[in-house]
């Protein structure tokens, strides 16, 4: 029987936060990624400047343990400020990917802080080398940094605009110089981008969560393609040039946002409640209650429930200071992961047929633990169901699975998936059923799922951990 050795869950690599025209900037971006601690586990980091000075504080750990110290903050003092919380894919977690990076160049220093994968990152990092480039990291947000400083543009928004042109993939960048913060999103919109107002200050964050914690104002998504600039004059639009459609991510509302979050538009929470109901449309089964895998599975269980007039109830407790499975260094580790983050509750499983929701398995071996700690405790039966379709494609689009072989979907049938987690059923949503939960399916990206993807992939795909 074939080993998948991971978890079951998919990883966003980033989040980002910047704010231009508070006093307190690097504060308030502070906050901005405790509420974004959910897309990057691995390290965090502010850069700051107050217009004549720019100094950066980066470390490994959770956003609270890097700023610690409480010599830290004083030192990032002034009016704007960028911030990054990283999750890593392939590559070394150590404190030299961390973002944001900071370099000078002969437009002075620039930090920058990105969210996504850039898909030629491979060909530019090795044009660059041939020519005398040396890279520091193994970071393909480091590649826009080099193609900044080799522009012949005569400013700073100049040199940007080229080197974001250059780039193919997923991008949400924030960048900061001494006098200017500039935030950006690729043409096709893969990963969302907000930007928002506290007072006189400007925000941009990934999600709408963040301007929650800082006390800010929603005013809107960054448009696909859109380069926002923002200093002393206010706030200017430009775009890059444009791609046939839309590609937003639909992970971000079946697993990586955050609920609370409004997410190209619409309202996470409501799309995963539409996403359970249509499951339990497409997918019965003849059971007593509902419970969910929590806490990315909770809000999706609570739509499953309520068309299917099945009993909700909270059947697994998650442990909310454990690591994420994933990381654990080894797969024995992993083994005991998954026990001391979840426990089943036995009072409320014990002698019924448990309908298990979650958003979605990748290779499968933490669904199996769950299903086989649930029979433990007693369930008669334990039925599946995912708010998501089987997951069949790598993404190359900042997630961290680039490969077939990682995912048991690629290599297995339903069928036999189901045998894999011993459970007594299996149900997936279709394609169509998932995009007909959100408003404009068209502008969706379901490459995972279909494997169309909507920018050419590198044959040799080389992706560099951010």
């Amino acid at each position: 029987m074939t080993d998948y050795p991971m978890d079951d869950h998919w990883h966003e690599e980033c989040g980002i936060v910047g704010i231009y025209g508070d006093d307190r900037a690097a504060e308030q971006v502070y906050l901005g990624l405790y509420a974004l601690q959910h897309r990057g586990q691995e390290s965090a980091g502010i850069a700051a400047s107050d217009g004549s000075c720019m100094e950066h504080h980066k470390g490994l750990g959770l956003v609270w343990s890097v700023f610690a110290d409480p010599a830290v903050m004083p030192k990032l003092a002034g009016h704007a400020a960028i911030g990054h919380n990283r999750y890593s894919t392939r590559g070394k977690t150590t404190l030299i990917n961390a973002q944001p990076i900071l370099i000078e160049c002969r437009t002075g220093k620039i930090a920058v802080a990105h969210n996504g994968t850039i898909t030629n990152a491979s060909q530019l990092r090795r044009e660059m080398q041939e020519s005398g480039s040396i890279f520091q990291t193994t970071s393909d947000s480091e590649i826009v940094l080099h193609l900044i400083a080799r522009s012949r543009g005569g400013d700073i928004v100049s040199s940007v605009m080229d080197a974001l042109k250059q780039l193919i993939g997923a991008y949400c960048f924030v960048f900061l110089t001494r006098d200017t913060l500039i935030a950006a999103r690729d043409p096709s919109g893969f990963r969302p981008l907000s930007l928002g107002r506290h007072g006189d200050a400007l925000m941009i964050a990934s999600e709408t969560c963040a301007f929650d914690i800082m006390g800010a104002e929603y005013i809107r998504s960054v448009e696909p393609g859109e380069v926002i600039i923002i200093d002393r004059d206010g706030m200017q639009s430009m775009m890059l040039p444009g791609v046939e459609r839309k590609s937003f991510c639909i992970f971000e509302h079946i697993y990586f946002s955050r609920p609370d979050s409004l997410i190209f538009g619409e309202k996470v929470d409501k799309i995963r409640r539409r996403l359970g109901k249509k499951l339990a449309q497409d997918s019965p089964a003849d059971a007593d209650i509902v419970i969910s895998v929590p806490d990315s599975g909770n809000t999706a269980a609570l739509g499953f429930a309520r068309v299917s007039g099945l009993r909700y109830e909270i059947g697994l407790i998650r442990n909310h200071y454990v690591g994420r499975t994933f990381i654990a260094p080894h797969q024995d580790k992993r083994k005991l992961d998954v026990k001391v983050k979840l426990n089943p509750v036995s009072g409320v499983i014990d002698g019924k047929r448990v309908v298990l929701v979650d958003d979605s398995i990748v290779r499968g071996t933490t669904m199996r633990q769950i299903v086989r700690l649930l029979r433990e405790k007693g369930a008669r039966e334990v039925h599946v169901r995912i708010s998501s379709p089987p997951i069949m494609h790598p993404c190359y689009y900042g997630i961290d699975i680039s490969r077939h072989s990682e995912l048991i979907a690629s290599e297995k049938s339903i069928a036999q998936i189901r045998d894999y987690l011993d459970a007594d059923s299996l149900g997936y949503l279709t394609i169509p059923g998932m995009l007909g939960t959100v408003d404009n399916p068209g502008d969706y990206c379901t490459a995972c799922f279909s494997g169309e993807y909507c920018t050419p992939i590198p044959r040799e795909f080389d992706k560099y951990c951010i």
